[in-house]
């Protein structure tokens, strides 16, 4: 008995001394506290989005969706490829592949398709197909260009998530870490001038540029925040909070042209979420060391897109509690349907508008 309790003693010591010692790649800082409403007020549960029906794709990750001049929805997938899809047909076609992640895309006034690619930096796809490079990986120290967009003056706006971690980690150290590292950043074609102009934001994520130019919102997803950064006018080069208390991690913005940005949010931030940014950075480390499959749960499978207005007021809460249409990344209407992509589907989520809770 006794050989049996030494046995487990020094079991324990060693369980505890890899808890307390084993090196970890993550640095975490204290967190500092940001609102969460929850599933109240104007984010009341409904299940509204899962009535979508849905439109298949070849491969998996639609992060984000634009629309062309010929009516027709574009996005990047995992593995590279960058696809064309009819919305009347639903028919799929591939114009490029970047050979990287493509992520945020936008058109600019060229005709050319504009894209912050993960591992490659900002590239262009001429509608030819040929592929040109405007912003490598590492010029301006960037390091996960997400999310961008382009101003009415051809301006690129888009956004470097972190400097600490890259795609392949997904966010996750950045959540672990709570060391904002995230930038917004500013490229001018005409010179191929890239500046950046806002940095410390805790997982920098969507851009949207809104009315007339004169001011556009960066969504950071790990502060559940939306941050308006004005681009003209007195307060031009000063930045506040557009909306902060989101009950999940927003993901893409877009704007809709007629007063309503579209914003996606990945996931919850559920009371376990914020339990664990709050713990003292030893303790997270110590957290951390555990191995994955004990320590994490899959996240929460749930679907939610905001319609907010210029004023931040929330006139659409679409959710699937179901988790059909899960790890939403973006939206975009067209006319009086809502098209949806996820990080993690093969598909399209199709969802005909206005609906009302």
């Amino acid at each position: 008995m006794r050989s049996v309790l030494k046995l487990l003693a020094l079991l324990a010591l060693v369980v505890a001394g890899y808890l307390a010692f084993k090196p970890v790649p993550i640095d975490p800082a204290p967190w500092i506290t940001t609102p969460n409403a929850g599933l109240t007020g104007p984010f009341a549960p409904n299940a509204l989005l899962a009535d979508a029906d849905s439109i298949a794709l070849p491969g998996a990750g639609p992060e984000d969706l634009t629309v062309g001049a010929d009516g027709a929805l574009y996005t990047g997938l995992i593995g590279g490829a960058v696809v064309r899809i009819d919305r009347t047909t639903g028919e799929v076609r591939q114009i490029a592949n970047t050979m990287g992640r493509p992520l945020g895309l936008r058109f600019d006034a060229a005709g050319d398709l504009v894209i912050a690619d993960a591992l490659k930096g900002i590239v262009a796809v001429r509608p030819n197909g040929e592929l040109r490079t405007l912003v490598a990986l590492g010029d301006t120290k960037l390091h996960f260009p997400d999310a961008l967009e382009v101003a009415p003056d051809g301006v690129l706006w888009f956004s470097d998530a972190s400097q600490r971690w890259d795609t392949r980690t997904g966010g996750l150290m950045d959540f672990w870490e709570s060391r904002p590292t995230g930038r917004l950043l500013r490229h001018d074609p005409r010179v191929g001038e890239t500046r950046v102009v806002l940095d410390s934001i805790d997982f920098a994520n969507g851009v949207a540029v809104g009315p007339a130019g004169a001011w556009l919102l960066l969504n950071e997803t790990m502060a559940g925040r939306i941050i308006r950064y004005w681009i003209t006018g007195p307060r031009a080069g000063t930045r506040e909070t557009f909306l902060e208390g989101l009950p999940g991690l927003p993901d893409n913005i877009g704007y809709d042209g007629h007063g309503l940005f579209w914003v996606a949010l990945y996931a919850p931030r559920t009371a376990a979420v914020t339990r664990i940014r709050a713990l003292p950075p030893w303790l997270r480390k110590v957290i951390y060391r555990i191995p994955e499959r004990l320590r994490l749960s899959e996240a929460d499978r749930y679907g939610m897109i905001l319609g907010i207005d210029t004023l931040g007021q929330v006139r659409y809460n679409l959710q699937d509690p179901s988790g059909r249409v899960h790890s939403t990344t973006t939206a975009v209407a067209v006319d009086d349907t809502l098209y949806v992509g996820s990080l993690a589907l093969s598909m399209l989520a199709r969802l005909r508008l206005p609906v009302t809770p």
